[in-house]
């Protein structure tokens, strides 16, 4: 069977609400499934409601992106506790520093012509947080952008017109409050950081000494080669290994969810390995 750690919903840049996500995992019979919205547990609750009713595993996690040294990347928090009163005041601020973003973002396609208000984005963005891809969505309907991609490359992404940076805290900090919080810090898509994998030995190295837990091994965007070269840092740094598919439903169509005719499936064993560290985690902090 088949799991699925890395989805998103509509509280962040996805297109389905946790239910719909849960009964998908359902119709295709994953093992396991976790909701890891980019900077917020909002719909945590709710996934994990809905994977009761239909006997899914649920994992509680976030997405959430940080810095190291000068490399942007990304990081899982698994089995973290949506009420934990310092993630979400920790949150906050990368919530704030989205919004302030987004109107930096604005300011700059309007000096570039477009006729285009933030207040737009309610259509697309209903609930949670609402970043680039809404963004490229309004774009489309405008007429401005044929797809997301054409609208990421011609305004959206780093170094395009309109790209705006925002807050984000350290890998370090970032590992330690998912700790805090309860949960294991997992490096997302390694293999996206560099395709070439020259920058990833070092920089694995360096996150676990602060305490890094796994490494998104299974992931679509990984060749076998790749796969092969985190297998191997995974076993040297005692890594665990996850795997996602990332799915945003419609804004990025050609992820979809694991099990499906795609043939992307992270192995089960995965969740059971996540769900002893924890453990693990919870019985080393509770000795005395």
């Amino acid at each position: 069977m088949c799991v699925d750690l890395h989805t998103h919903s509509i509280y962040s840049d996805g297109t389905s609400t946790p239910e719909e996500l849960i009964n998908e995992a359902h119709r295709l019979k994953l093992r396991a499934i976790s909701v890891t919205d980019h900077d917020t547990v909002a719909g945590t609750r709710e996934a994990m409601h809905y994977g009761g009713k239909t006997g899914m595993t649920v994992l509680s996690g976030l997405e959430v992106s940080a810095v190291h040294r000068d490399i942007s990347l990304h990081l899982l928090g698994y089995g973290v506790d949506p009420e934990h009163a310092e993630l979400g005041k920790w949150l906050l601020r990368l919530q704030q520093g989205r919004n302030t973003r987004n109107l930096d973002i604005f300011k700059k396609l309007r000096k570039l012509g477009l006729d285009v208000e933030i207040e737009e984005l309610r259509r697309f963005s209903s609930c949670g947080q609402t970043g680039r891809p809404h963004i490229a969505r309004l774009l489309m309907q405008k007429g401005v952008a044929k797809d997301m991609n054409q609208a990421f490359r011609l305004y959206l992404r780093r170094g395009a017109p309109a790209w705006a940076k925002r807050f984000t805290y350290s890998a370090a900090e970032t590992i330690a409050v998912i700790h805090r919080a309860g949960g294991l810090a997992v490096l997302a898509h390694p293999g996206q950081i560099d395709p070439g994998m020259k920058v990833q030995p070092r920089l694995i190295g360096e996150l676990t000494e602060y305490g890094l837990d796994g490494l998104e091994v299974y992931y679509p965007g990984h060749s076998r080669a790749i796969q092969k070269q985190l297998l191997e840092l995974a076993r040297k740094y005692r890594l665990i290994v996850t795997g996602g598919s990332d799915f945003h439903g419609a804004n990025r169509a050609a992820n979809g969810l694991a099990g499906g005719k795609n043939g992307f499936c992270p192995p089960d064993d995965i969740i059971f390995n996540i769900n002893e560290k924890i453990a693990e985690n919870r019985h080393v902090k509770l000795r005395p």
